[in-house]
Parts: structure tokens; C-alpha cells; sequence
């Protein structure tokens, strides 16, 4: 199912503390295409870039920030990431242990992106605040935020996410809509 901006829609999981666990998705497991997705916030003074999948794996995480945030987010690591503009406007909020630090635009109050508790060594990007024209489908994976530790001490490759990967095939696109 294809949503109004071309991408494909409609595919979810759940990993929440009770779930069975499940087989990595194959474009976790072997993430080999990546392209260069460009984004930020609404009123366009943070600017960002990042290099990943066409193919989002997207966390709904039901801790108290994200629920509050509707924070949906997908993980990469942070050599993967590159700021184009926007330092000097972002502030950042924490809490509890202060590892995650919740950036957002001082104008427009948009997190396009932030480190989560989860990995501190990369960064949780919205996919809402992607560009169009580079996300070729998302899946959507539910995490039980509200049991912190026994998902993440649960849970099959999550830290991974943020690890660098070698390249092995990347692509810099201008779109990527399928016919």
C-alpha cells in the first residue's frame, strides 16, 4: 500500500517485553543500499543528511518522551549522520539519565532527529522530517519504552543499529519513487 507520498505503508511489528523474539528483517541484517536522505525542521533552519536504507525500519517507542512527542524514529550510526546547518538553533532537553539528549529547533520546536538512550553512539531520525523522494518503504516496529531495560536486554540487534557498517553498494539518488 503505497501512501500519497509514494512510499510504501502498511508493514509493522511488534517487540514489546512479552513478544516472541523474531528473525532480523533482511535489510537490517545486510543493509547494503544506502542512500543519501536530506531533511529537517519546519521552518528549515536545522538542515541535516543521512546516509541509510531506502527501506526505514521505524521504532514506536511507548516511553514517556516519545509518547508525549508521538517520537517515531529510525536508528543509524552517527558516522552516518552529517548537520548542514543549524548548530547554533538547536536546543536539547534530558532527563532521568541524560543520555538521550532531545534536540529540537529553538524556532519551530521540531525534532527532526536527537540521540536516543538506546544509542548514544548514533542518532534516532524522524522519518517524517525526511525530504521526499529517497524512502522506498518503512516498517514499523513497536518498543515497549516503558520496560526500558528488560526490552533492551530483550531485544535481538537494537544497539547494533548504531554501529558503523562496512559499504558495500551506496547510491546517491535524487528520488527513488518506483513506477
Amino acid at each position: 500500500m503505497h501512501g500519497e507520498s509514494g512510499v510504501e505503508h502498511g508493514s509493522s511489528r511488534s517487540w514489546q517485553c512479552n513478544a516472541e523474539p523474531y528473525l532480523e528483517p533482511s535489510h537490517i541484517a545486510h543493509r547494503v543500499e544506502r542512500v543519501k536522505h536530506t531533511g529537517g525542521c519546519h521552518c528549515g533552519a536545522v538542515r541535516f543528511e543521512v546516509w541509510n536504507s531506502p527501506d526505514l525500519l521505524v521504532f514506536d517507542c511507548d516511553c514517556s518522551i516519545c509518547t508525549k512527542k508521538q517520537n517515531h524514529h529510525f536508528i543509524v550510526p552517527e558516522n552516518q549522520f552529517n548537520l548542514l546547518q543549524g548548530l547554533g538553533i538547536i536546543n536539547t532537553y534530558t532527563f532521568n539519565t541524560h543520555i538521550g539528549k532531545h534536540t529540537f529547533c529553538s524556532t519551530c520546536g521540531v525534532q527532526s532527529f536527537f540521540t536516543p538512550r538506546s544509542n548514544p553512539d548514533g542518532y534516532g531520525i524522524a522519518p517524517h522530517c525526511l525530504d521526499p523522494g529517497t524512502v522506498r518503504s518503512v516498517t514499523v516496529e513497536k518498543f515497549c519504552g516503558q520496560k526500558y531495560e528488560e526490552t533492551m536486554k530483550n531485544h535481538p540487534n537494537i544497539r547494533d543499529l548504531s554501529k558503523p557498517v562496512a559499504e558495500t553498494h551506496t547510491v546517491e539518488v535524487g528520488s527513488l519513487h518506483t513506477p
